[in-house]
């Protein structure tokens, strides 16, 4: 396997700067491509040992194009995540005044976070759509549209100037990356992790979610993300993305997702790995009667039972 991460390109995106906090990524060499899809390919075909894409932002939730990714496809394994604070500059042609610009353009997921102060100040230009904020940059050099949101740091790559910074419609916002590889054994567990699934109900029926998500609760298990997705079946037909506190080394994980393997049409384990949100200090402690102790004990009583020991 080459020893490269691929990454939704091109240069300047926030997801390299994100990237480039991985102490891993000084030694491989970084390779942008033009959409997650491309960059989660190389994976796939063997090009990249990892991909680095964004997958959920605090403004609109889960990123939609990498979950349906990871949702479809050969499987691929989440092995890292990386939370990074957002804030957008707008970036112009320099000479470029405000009362000028009458397109825009940006990743799709950057629109949410920017639609008040488009409002306020841009209320009449035009948003086109970009494969990403460093993308539309680009673009914007290129003469396509007349400025793009996007990273401050991305001027100076693409010869434009930030004619306003610090554009966020919602204090403190963050984008969460994910590195993504193929299915291997997860890493040891640290005591502040998370782990992602998918799951396929067997039909629709009353409570179909709820015993879904009764498999988590009833071991005490906190989820992180709940979003559903279209499995392209027909209208109403949806599987479930959903993170989990937890390894699945953890007694109480690992049985959760057997329960779920044994009652739901599919099950996609797409990882087991550190949190970026929080360390071990901070995690919170797991319910009574949910430890790995407590499983255990549990499970020996039953033994004893069946011996005639009890």
């Amino acid at each position: 396997m080459p020893a490269s991460y691929a990454y939704l390109g091109p240069e300047g995106t926030f997801t390299e700067v994100a990237l480039r906090t991985l102490p891993e990524a000084a030694t491989r060499e970084l390779i942008p491509y033009v959409s997650v899809q491309s960059a989660l390919d190389a994976v796939r075909g063997g090009e990249a040992e990892a991909a680095f894409v964004p997958i959920e932002n605090s403004v609109e939730g889960g990123i939609t194009t990498t979950l349906d990714e990871l949702v479809a496809g050969t499987p691929l394994m989440i092995y890292r995540e990386v939370l990074l604070s957002i804030t957008f500059a707008l970036l112009v042609r320099p000479g470029t005044k405000l009362s000028e610009i009458k397109t825009v353009t940006a990743h799709p997921a950057a629109q949410p976070q920017v639609r008040n102060w488009l409002k306020a100040n841009l209320p009449h230009a035009v948003w086109e759509s970009a494969a990403s904020n460093a993308d539309g940059a680009r673009l914007v050099q290129e003469g396509r549209y007349d400025a793009a949101f996007a990273g401050e740091f991305a001027a100076a790559r693409y010869g434009l100037k930030a004619l306003e910074t610090g554009i966020h419609d919602a204090e403190n916002a963050q984008t969460r990356f994910v590195l993504v590889g193929r299915p291997a054994r997860p890493a040891a567990p640290t005591g502040a992790d998370k782990t992602s699934v998918v799951l396929w109900q067997r039909d629709d029926h009353p409570g179909g979610l709820r015993d879904l998500l009764g498999e988590f609760a009833t071991r005490g298990i906190n989820l992180m993300l709940l979003q559903s997705r279209p499995t392209g079946a027909g209208i109403g037909n949806y599987c479930f993305c959903i993170d989990a506190e937890g390894h699945i080394s953890d007694r109480r994980v690992a049985e959760a997702l057997t329960g779920l393997k044994r009652i739901c049409l599919q099950v996609r384990f797409l990882g087991s790995y550190p949190r970026a949100d929080v360390d071990t200090d901070g995690v919170r402690a797991v319910l009574p009667g949910t430890s790995d102790d407590e499983f255990v004990a549990a499970a020996d009583w039953v033994a004893r039972c069946q011996d005639g020991r009890f």
